[in-house]
């Protein structure tokens, strides 16, 4: 599979690290072209439909950026997300599914390297465990 790309999905908190995202871009750091970023207003915002759904229709992996704990623009959004993320992975795991498909990472606005770092970490380690089984489904 050495032509695979992977797909990731990126739910992104608009205050932190879509910020960072933004930075990284504009400070021209190198980092694979595999993410399609989603602008949300808060970490806390992504319901666990929305994950499931992009895994469901062929994303190779997800990722929900926020602000670090106790940096949240709105108080508690970031521990909701964790909180929603770790029971998904749970149900994920119970149904035989992949967990290490969904990544949570704390990005502020001022790491743009942390998250071109973060990109590449999840684009090699979805390389490594290969397409998501879901691509079979809507590749007919």
């Amino acid at each position: 599979m050495a032509d695979f790309e992977p797909k990731i999905v990126g739910f992104l908190c608009n205050w932190c690290t879509y910020a960072g995202a933004d930075l990284a871009g504009t400070s021209r750091m190198q980092y694979p072209s595999t993410i399609r970023p989603i602008r949300v207003m808060c970490s806390g915002s992504v319901d666990s439909a929305y994950i499931l759904r992009a895994l469901l229709e062929g994303a190779d992996g997800v990722l929900i950026g926020g602000c670090h704990p106790g940096d949240c623009h709105y108080v508690s959004g970031n521990y909701k997300a964790r909180r929603r993320v770790t029971v998904l992975k749970t149900i994920l795991k119970t149904l035989g599914l992949d967990d290490e498909r969904v990544w949570v990472r704390w990005i502020s606005a001022s790491e743009g390297k942390r998250y071109a770092d973060t990109i590449s970490e999840m684009t090699a380690h979805l390389k490594k465990i290969g397409p998501s089984p879901a691509r079979k489904l809507w590749s007919l």
